[in-house]
């Protein structure tokens, strides 16, 4: 049996300007961080034949084609394996919707174990371009790269993304004091309801594709909101990181009215009234998790602990997508 193991991801900056549609015309820029929660994927030979699926249902079939899940099925048939005889099982720390990139995350996993099975190879760079593949090229999700990529290299990185489609990784070299004061003040907090980007995502995909002005000016900004939070992580000022946080914010929820709601806005002003200097929801919006940059994080917690929010703790994983058991 092969077990990877892919991390989950936060947003940093520049999220949005990742997506086909954008950095085509433009380039784009995002920032991003590999977490210590993670996507398992387990992949094995049964004995008997067949194509035995377990994820959140239980599919069993004998040819490629007939796998429902779309993912599965493409990663499956990237290999070449047409009537393969395969179990592949899958669990993760964190449900699907949440906004920390589970889709990515799940896609890299896969495809390492996939290749391991196979004893075949293949590098982060690799892992990321073919996940992106099967994601956007194959199945036309109106979704990024920044998942793929942070999810298969893990770290705190800033990606380039070129017009060509290529993608340039840069691990941010960061103090260990910039490090630590990262980790203990990034808090993450459940709003509660799970959600599906791929409706916030595809309006801003059509937009840019149209050449809708509002949009693009919107993602111009949030390129170079992203490209000032690199900056100003790389100099250790964490203070105005979490200020360019809370200005990333204010222009991400003018993309759109599904990226936020009155809920949310009443929980993130309640963050920053109690010792958030500045926050975002993380992914697209619409749901899943708070992310607050705190001056104060004691008075944070018990301020989103009142407000029936739970907290998950984390730690930043430097691996990425890995073999943890074969």
């Amino acid at each position: 049996m092969i077990l990877t193991r892919s991390p989950l991801r936060i947003s940093l900056g520049g999220g949005g300007t990742d997506l086909p549609s954008y950095y085509s015309q433009f380039g784009g820029f995002s920032l991003a961080a590999a977490i210590d929660k993670y996507v398992y994927v387990a992949v094995s030979a049964p004995f008997a034949e067949g194509i035995v699926l377990k994820y959140s249902t239980i599919e069993k079939v004998f040819k490629v084609e007939e796998i429902q899940h779309p993912i599965l099925r493409e990663s499956i048939k990237s290999l070449g394996l047409k009537t393969p005889q395969i179990e592949v099982s899958t669990i993760a720390d964190i449900p699907s919707g949440t906004g920390l990139g589970s889709s990515g995350s799940f896609t890299t996993g896969l495809l390492k174990a996939l290749y391991t099975h196979k004893k075949l190879t293949i590098h982060a760079d690799e892992l990321a371009k073919l996940a992106c593949e099967i994601e956007i090229d194959i199945l036309q999700e109106p979704i990024g790269k920044q998942d793929q990529y942070i999810a298969a290299f893990g770290g705190i990185s800033a990606f380039d993304f070129h017009r060509d489609g290529q993608v340039s990784v840069n691990p941010l070299k960061l103090s260990p004091q910039t490090m630590f004061d990262l980790e203990d003040n990034l808090l993450l907090f459940f709003i509660g309801t799970t959600r599906s980007a791929s409706d916030i995502l595809r309006d801003q995909d059509e937009k840019s594709k149209s050449g809708n002005l509002d949009m693009i000016d919107n993602l111009h900004k949030i390129k170079e909101l992203g490209i000032s939070s690199r900056d100003s992580l790389l100099d250790g000022d964490t203070k105005a990181f979490g200020l360019l946080m809370h200005e990333h914010w204010l222009t991400k929820i003018k993309r759109g009215s599904g990226i936020s709601d009155n809920h949310i806005n009443d929980l993130y002003e309640l963050g920053r009234a109690n010792g958030a200097v500045g926050g975002k929801v993380v992914g697209a919006g619409g749901g899943g998790f708070l992310m607050f940059y705190a001056s104060n994080r004691d008075r944070l917690r018990r301020t989103m602990k009142d407000a029936n929010l739970t907290e998950l703790r984390f730690s930043f994983d430097f691996e990425g997508t890995k073999v943890v058991f074969s």
